[in-house]
């Protein structure tokens, strides 16, 4: 039997949470990871642009590297491109939203934190969601304009400055809450150093294990058993391959090990040709 490969798509290092959890959850799985880092951070883009990078993007990952399942692991993504990937292709297509459901169902004194990105914050859909899943909380947004850039040179050895982070997390120790929802992909990266920043928080909810369950639900309407999933890949890479539209990243190789996403093919500037097109608007 073939492993499934499932591609995972962000404009950066922060679905590499999601791919982790993939993993760890269908270690059978191969893994294809796709950064637009030349059009990071995707929330500065206009929906036009976020919607026309991804499609042509992802089109082009699947002309090489034939896939199952497609992640976008990137919330401000998942907000506008789904539908129109869906139309693009038959291949189903999971995308992230803030775990607020879930983390209204821990929170035990009512009082939550939700970090995400500005862009994430300003999105109607996020009060979509609290107003439906937790108005009985009091909910305390908080969208951090550096966040997301840190974690992105954390790859390269940069650490997270912590005595401005800690002043960024002020408001959720000024609200008590017992719970923070991580409602950007990246956060669960740096989700140890979270938690020392924030000790009295009891619950720490992100979404990538929801998104590997839904894959693994996926591989069964497939007629491929997750038990079955658990030895295919017992030997060589997980990832078969890490593209970058952008600069490699430098020092992502050893964060992708030490992540256990291993892989000897990274290439940078994958698709210079296609993002040159789509900024020309010839493509």
């Amino acid at each position: 039997m073939t492993a499934p490969r499932v591609l995972v798509f962000d404009s950066g290092v922060g679905g590499l949470s999601v791919a982790a959890c993939i993993h760890q959850q269908l270690p059978g799985v191969k893994l294809v990871y796709l950064a637009d880092n030349a059009g990071f951070p995707y929330g500065a883009q206009p929906e036009t642009v976020v919607i026309e990078r991804s499609q042509t993007l992802i089109r082009l990952a699947l002309s090489e590297f034939p896939c199952d399942v497609i992640v976008v692991a990137c919330n401000t993504a998942s907000t506008v491109v789904l539908p129109h990937l869906r139309t693009m292709t038959p291949i189903p297509v999971i995308g992230v939203v803030p775990a607020v459901k879930p983390a209204a169902a821990v929170s035990e004194n009512r009082r939550i934190g939700l970090l995400a990105t500005p862009a994430t914050v300003r999105r109607p859909y996020l009060a979509d969601l609290i107003d439906e899943f937790a108005s009985d909380c009091t909910v305390e947004r908080l969208g951090h304009p550096d966040l997301v850039q840190w974690i992105e040179n954390l790859v390269s050895g940069s650490p997270v400055p912590e005595q401005a982070l800690s002043v960024a997390l002020q408001p959720f120790r000024d609200v008590g809450v017992d719970t923070v929802v991580l409602g950007c992909t990246h956060y669960p990266l740096i989700k140890d150093l979270l938690q020392s920043q924030l000790p009295t928080v009891k619950h720490w909810v992100d979404s990538g294990e929801a998104i590997a369950r839904r894959a693994a639900w996926l591989f069964e309407q497939q007629g491929l058993e997750v038990k079955s999933l658990m030895a295919l890949n017992s030997d060589g890479d997980v990832v078969d391959a890490a593209l970058f539209s952008g600069d490699i990243p430098r020092g992502i190789g050893e964060f992708l090990d030490g992540l256990g996403l291993a892989t000897n093919d990274i290439r940078g500037n994958w698709s210079s040709s296609v993002v040159g097109a789509i900024a020309s608007g010839s493509a």
